[in-house]
């Protein structure tokens, strides 16, 4: 990544530092650093997010996401640095401050004997509720999360979508102001991934904040209100997704001619307006970046004033995927078992 951009992303941060107040933020972190021995899992962590909101935490394998999460769960302690969650210090109240979080980790913690209502029930119990109001509790949350006519199965024959729900629905029992999602669709097929997406979706109806590490990008860009790209401990980039989109990468247009015999037109026009040979996709159609002072519209009314018809004509930013591989430097996997 050139050095300016950087520069900018530094700067940008500098920025959003010097206007954090814990009070005005659900959870915060200041200056996290965390080692274990001589590798440094987090090297001065800086994030922030506003209360309801969804912020997306991406990094490679090793990048620190799981230390992260363990550190604004309390259970660990960084070795510098604050944590604050609603204001309270994570470190020196952390009883205050897992009164109002829930975890979701990995994998789905839930016991496979019990059935889906008996595991809400015990986790209620051990929030010190009341027999009745965890009876209560575990039905409003079996409803809510779809799982009403599977409530009186074992758990260990639900689907892994199944799974995933009850374990976000037990994360919920004590109406946490605060979710911590570790990757919480791995493993999932594109189905079940759809349904925790939904379910995440409600919960931040509802005034949840939701912190959420995964490495599948789709799902921080459907999910995530504004994303920290994390890489060796550190935070080299925070923006929403179409800031960082725009940060990393001009825009591109993507133009597919009806008839092909004009595809050589079209390229030569593409050529004149642009300032760039455009590159033809495996789907045949012709990209070529947008920069400077041409707009996509004076390219829309000069490919129509030739008279080329086009089957496809759109202008796009790059994707997250793209803007990951760009921060990161590589799409490599980390060794280490922290995430």
């Amino acid at each position: 990544m050139p050095g300016g951009a950087y520069e900018r992303i530094d700067s940008d941060l500098t920025a959003s530092r010097a206007s954090v107040d814990p009070m005005n933020h659900a959870f915060e972190t200041v200056g996290l650093v965390k080692r274990f021995g001589r590798v440094s899992a987090l090297s001065g962590v800086d994030l922030a997010a506003r209360p309801g909101s969804a912020l997306g935490v991406l990094g490679p394998n090793g990048a620190g996401k799981t230390t992260l999460v363990r550190i604004l769960a309390t259970l660990l302690r960084p070795d510098e640095g604050r944590v604050f969650v609603h204001g309270l210090d994570a470190v020196r109240q952390a009883s205050e401050v897992r009164r109002i979080i829930g975890v979701t980790g990995q994998y789905a913690s839930i016991d496979e004997d019990l059935t889906g209502r008996e595991n809400l029930v015990l986790i209620g119990r051990l929030l010190d509720l009341y027999a009745a109001d965890a009876r209560t509790r575990a039905t409003e949350l079996l409803e809510r999360f779809g799982l009403a006519e599977a409530a009186d199965r074992k758990a260990g024959g639900y689907s892994g979508g199944m799974r995933r729900r009850l374990d976000l629905a037990a994360s919920l029992v004590g109406r946490p102001a605060v979710l911590y999602l570790d990757e919480p669709t791995t493993g999932l097929d594109p189905a079940a991934r759809q349904e925790v997406w939904r379910s995440v979706r409600a919960l931040l109806t509802d005034g949840v904040t939701v912190l959420l590490t995964t490495q599948y990008l789709e799902e921080a860009d459907a999910l995530a209100d504004e994303i920290s790209v994390i890489d060796h401990g550190k935070v080299i980039a925070h923006g929403t997704p179409g800031e960082l989109k725009r940060r990393v990468g001009g825009q591109t247009v993507v133009v597919r001619p009806t008839v092909p015999d004009r595809q050589e037109e079209l390229a030569t026009l593409l050529t004149e307006l642009t300032g760039h040979g455009p590159e033809q996709d495996s789907r045949g159609a012709l990209v070529v970046p947008l920069d400077g002072g041409t707009a996509f519209s004076q390219v829309a009314f000069q490919i129509e004033s030739r008279g080329i018809e086009v089957s496809e004509l759109a202008l796009r930013l790059p994707s997250l995927d793209e803007v990951f591989l760009t921060l990161t430097g590589t799409n490599r996997s980390e060794s280490g078992s922290d995430s």
